[in-house]
């Protein structure tokens, strides 16, 4: 079932670059992309979730095994949308490498999307962007309560306010805060206003995580809670492609 367009043109980008090293062996000879569930290749869910919502321009940043991903897409005539090739064949950027590379895509103005490849989810877009149009903020972040290893830091204003890795200890914070931090996982989808980009200061390869703990400190990035019915981490474990 289609969820709501969105209210206007909104553009979206697909992070498919990484090299899917958790799932390995699958993907020694095939992009963590188009690893299949039940026939249907995780770029091809990650589209129809955009497309659902109303979403037709969609960039996609590639680098392992970059001209399988580019013949898949030319075999499904980009699935009828208007989908550009961020191509990274000559260096893995990672998430806020990619983004930055992307930022002549998204020269309308408008508050875009950001997606993971490896994960299902059916988290409603038209309910996300009506709260980050509320709100206002840099970005918006999907969370969850869930367990793992890693979390989001927010106060008691849903502001984001550091980082832990509960297995290793790391902690980061970014803001200081009178009571105590909530911990929330985060779901791999983020919206973003392109006023980020005048504020990324970094070069070459580093994590959209450590560029939101930096601009956190002076700048508003937030939570959105994340209550798809349907959200799974296809990253975590080869296993983890068949549906239970």
């Amino acid at each position: 079932m289609n969820m709501p367009s969105l209210h206007y043109p909104v553009k979206a980008m697909i992070l498919a670059a990484g090299l899917g090293t958790r799932l390995k062996p699958l993907t020694d000879v095939t992009p963590k992309a188009l690893l299949e569930i039940n026939g249907t290749t995780l770029l091809e869910m990650a589209v129809t979730h955009l497309a659902n919502a109303g979403v037709a321009d969609i960039i996609i940043n590639v680098h392992h095994f970059a001209d399988q991903v580019i013949e898949f897409l030319e075999k499904k005539k980009n699935f009828g949308l208007s989908i550009t090739v961020s191509d990274e064949s000559g260096q893995l950027l990672d998430t806020g490498g990619g983004l930055k590379k992307a930022e002549g895509f998204f020269g309308d103005g408008l508050p875009f999307i950001v997606r993971n490849v490896d994960l299902v989810s059916d988290l409603d877009f038209h309910k996300m962007m009506d709260y980050h149009v509320l709100h206002s903020p840099l970005a918006t972040l999907a969370v969850r309560n869930r367990e793992t290893s890693r979390y989001f830091l927010f106060d008691d204003s849903d502001l984001l306010a550091g980082w832990t890795n509960i297995k290793t200890g790391e902690t980061i914070t970014s803001r200081e805060s009178n009571g105590e931090f909530r911990k929330l996982a985060f779901s791999g989808i983020q919206i973003i206003n392109p006023k980020i980009f005048p504020l990324i200061t970094e070069d070459g390869k580093f994590s959209l995580t450590a560029l939101y703990l930096r601009l956190a400190r002076s700048e508003k990035i937030i939570c959105y809670a994340d209550n798809a019915s349907k959200w799974k981490d296809i990253g975590k474990s080869i296993h983890d492609l068949n549906d239970n």
